[in-house]
């Protein structure tokens, strides 16, 4: 039996949802009792992947996630929490006890728990999951399937 935290947060942009996002889902919920997701904001995600680079608004990424957990996850306890900047309510809440984050994002996770530790708050313990691959070994993500090079599982859908 896994000892699950009570509350464990993650986050993401979830502009095109694809296996990796799915990966890192579940394993928030493996191991926690409920979960936070952070999901960036418009106005966040222009900044920080660039203007007209994601296809939803946030009010559809959060729609299409909601849809996503309850087809491929089931009933579930969790929030969505709209996310201005890197670390959303993983710096403020003493509630959350873990931080699930992808291999190439972890590292925010340390700098979570420096600005947890100025503000008197106990470190998250933080869980990377790895990369989800596509069918040529690149990792899958959000800018490839908008590119219409995979689908969201990977599959190849045109050469380079």
């Amino acid at each position: 039996m896994v000892n699950k935290f009570d509350v464990v947060a993650t986050g993401g942009t979830f502009d095109e949802i694809h296996d990796g996002h799915l990966a890192l889902i579940c394993k928030a919920f493996e191991i926690g009792n409920k979960v936070i997701i952070g999901v960036t904001s418009d106005e966040f995600a222009a900044k920080t992947k660039g203007l007209n680079r994601v296809h939803h608004t946030y009010q559809e990424r959060v729609a299409n996630l909601k849809e996503i957990i309850e087809k491929k996850i089931g009933k579930v306890i969790y929030e969505i929490s709209k996310l201005d900047s890197d670390y959303g309510p993983a710096v403020t809440s003493g509630d959350i006890g873990a931080l699930v984050a992808s291999v190439e994002t972890a590292k925010k996770g340390e700098e979570i728990n420096v600005i947890r530790s100025r503000n008197g708050l106990p470190m998250l313990r933080i869980t990377a999951v790895d990369m989800r691959r596509a069918e040529d070994g690149r990792p899958i993500s959000s800018s490839r399937i908008r590119a219409g090079e995979i689908d969201a599982s990977g599959r190849i859908l045109k050469s380079k």
